[in-house]
């Protein structure tokens, strides 16, 4: 059964969102402080490590900055030798992206402090609060196609 929810606890749900949001950027802040990347070059690499060989169309959509501001962030990551882009096998147009080895390990370096924290207030939290967690951040992600990224499919029964 659904209960009502005051105007108080949504003005602290948002306050919430921001000091967790500040908490879990801390320690890859300072990371990137070290490349001189900023907040972009992190989610240009997660986004990356998590999904090899996507394009940079399917990275733009997921990002929803400007081709001048992806440029400039990958063109940064390219050199550095992070990411690798190469052609599509079918469309030469297209560009592939992937982590390099260095680009692995700067990934792993900027998501250990992530995935600890994560994990940690998980296990805090219990198994119910995780999925009820899981249901706000869904609510809260405005575009059903990203919310579809997420869906969970049943185990095939044999």
């Amino acid at each position: 059964m659904a209960t009502a929810t005051s105007e108080d606890e949504v003005r602290q749900g948002i306050e919430l969102l921001y000091f967790a949001y500040r908490d879990f950027t801390a320690e890859p802040d300072e990371i990137l402080a070290h490349y001189d990347f900023g907040r972009a070059h992190h989610r240009v690499i997660h986004f990356v490590g998590r999904h090899p060989q996507m394009t940079v169309g399917e990275l733009l959509g997921i990002l929803r900055i400007t081709k001048q501001s992806l440029n400039r962030v990958l063109g940064q990551l390219i050199r550095q030798g992070f990411i690798i882009q190469r052609p599509g096998p079918r469309d030469r147009r297209q560009r592939l992206l992937d982590l390099t080895l260095k680009g692995h390990e700067l990934e792993r370096q900027l998501s250990e402090p992530q995935r600890a924290r994560v994990a940690n207030a998980y296990r805090q939290a219990g198994a119910r609060a995780v999925e009820g967690f899981r249901r706000v951040l869904l609510g809260i992600i405005a575009e059903e196609d990203d919310r579809h990224r997420f869906e969970r499919t049943s185990p095939i029964k044999r």
